[in-house]
């Protein structure tokens, strides 16, 4: 196959214990293998329930008599040290290696290379080496039934295996094929693209912008994206906002380096700009600070800046989320958000909801006022601003028994008006439509009002309650030191 790429398919018994590819696409084997885990790959993160389901799926292919039983696909790239580093395919890997130890074969030597020494890899390897160990000592009564397994494993359990010399073009097969048919997640995709614009981009450089995207919680990523950075770009526009799928990610594709239009031109010399300037000694001898190079509402610029915007805004949510009074710049003991993260106001449909709007709106705020390192100014007016958002977003949980994404989009894009809700209007498009912090206070204060406390019908004896710590266990009374409640 042309552009650098090789195709092949191997035993499991040649790769493991011989450490040969046994054919490639043109008939010939690779032998003297040097199969290795890079630093860049994630955790070893099967599990024993994953360990026994493959050997069940190894099991039932035996007893249906599958001459050849294909287990996935093998995405390696080979180094200029003539190393063959997993790419994509370490888990299923690392489990065979581990079930053919557990059968008393030869040394493995890909066993023997160590593992980042982190807690998903030193626990998963020891505990599915024993759930294997005790299902075959259950499974094989005998030794020809043990030998028989063997035979399978080694001759009949087979890797389709993808080698390519690019580490690039090796990351796009990873992201663009999955080998248990799962659907990935939209910021896989956008890796994937991502990737395939950083041509210029040295193999070091490439390694490490992986690595770091790896080290990131991918959970926590995706919701970064589905949750917080997609709908605020289209609410920001008065847009509702659905679901991030894989047809609507090109809002995150932005523009490449061949875009010449003028608009194209302006985001990426801003960029570059930026970036420039923050390489330079120019901050250090000047006492600037660090020039942000984006802005959730503007275009993204392909390839590298993608994935520093990611973990750039992936750190500012982290840093909004922790009230610790010492970490971070941006919320920092704030008592409003003490009372938030109580359990109560933490479990619920409802409650994640309206938390997420008060989170992405602070989120869309920091974005657009606050430097890396906020002054004490900056710090004052985003504790304004906090109460707002505060307001606004739980006024929405105040007036409704029950709180869904219908009932959000509603009140986020002012349509609750029509229905008497107080305080529904789209505040990520006044926070994005103000040129500074005192206009858009200025806007929030003419635009809320008091809720009744009638309509909500809420025990006003009951809101000063507080715990041995001293926070206070209802939001509601929020709104009272506030001047947000009627009659107050």
């Amino acid at each position: 196959m042309g552009n650098g790429l090789t195709l092949g398919i191997t035993k499991i018994g040649d790769l493991l214990l011989k450490n040969r590819i046994t054919e490639t696409e043109n008939g010939s084997p690779i032998e003297n293998l040097t199969l290795t885990i890079p630093e860049y790959q994630r955790p070893y993160k099967w599990t024993a329930k994953n360990a026994n389901q493959l050997l069940d799926d190894i099991e039932d292919a035996k007893t249906n008599n599958k001459e050849v039983y294909r287990v996935g696909t093998l995405i390696l790239h080979h180094d200029e040290k003539d190393n063959y580093n997993i790419v994509d395919g370490q888990q299923r890997t690392i489990t065979f290696s581990l079930l053919l130890d557990c059968l008393k074969q030869a040394p493995i030597a890909f066993l023997k290379q160590p593992l980042s020494n982190n807690t998903y890899n030193l626990h998963n390897v020891m505990n599915n080496h024993r759930a294997l160990e005790r299902r075959i000592d259950k499974l094989l009564s005998d030794e020809k039934d043990q030998k028989e397994l063997i035979e399978y494993i080694n001759e009949h359990c087979e890797l389709i295996i993808v080698i390519t010399e690019d580490l690039s073009e090796a990351f796009q097969f990873f992201d663009s094929q999955n080998a248990r048919g799962k659907t990935l997640y939209p910021h896989d995709l956008l890796k994937a693209y991502h990737l395939r614009e950083m041509n210029n981009e040295n193999e070091a450089e490439t390694e490490r912008i992986v690595k770091t995207w790896e080290d990131l919680d991918q959970k926590e990523l995706a919701v970064l994206f589905n949750e917080y950075l997609y709908r605020l770009k289209e609410w920001i526009k008065g847009n509702r906002s659905y679901e991030l799928t894989e047809h609507n990610i090109e809002l995150f594709k932005g523009v490449t380096s061949k875009d010449n239009h003028p608009y194209a031109q302006f985001y990426k010399g801003a960029f570059a700009y930026a970036d420039d300037l923050n390489n330079s000694k120019t901050p250090f001898v000047t006492g600037i600070q660090h020039l942000s190079p984006f802005q959730i509402n503007a275009p993204i610029i392909a390839g590298k800046p993608f994935f520093e915007y990611a973990k750039h805004y992936f750190d500012i949510l982290a840093d909004i989320q922790n009230n610790d009074k010492y970490e971070g710049y941006f919320i920092n003991d704030n008592p409003i958000v003490k009372t938030l993260d109580l359990r109560k106001y933490k479990n619920g449909v409802g409650n994640r909801i309206t938390r997420m709007m008060f989170d992405t709106a602070i989120l869309l705020y920091v974005d657009r006022f606050c430097p890396a390192i906020p002054s004490r100014t900056d710090t004052e007016f985003l504790d304004q601003f906090t109460v707002f958002a505060f307001i606004w977003a739980y006024s929405m949980r105040a007036q409704y028994r029950n709180v869904g994404w219908l009932v959000a989009q509603n009140y986020i894009l002012g349509e609750s008006n029509k229905e008497g809700i107080a305080n529904a209007f789209n505040i990520y498009k006044d926070i994005s439509e103000s040129d500074s912090p005192s206009v858009l206070l200025s806007r929030m204060a003419d635009k809320m009002v008091p809720l009744s406390s009638s309509k909500i019908m809420a025990n006003t004896d009951a809101l000063n309650e507080t715990d041995v710590e001293g926070v206070y266990q209802n939001y509601l009374h929020y709104f009272i030191t506030s001047m947000f409640w009627e009659g107050q």
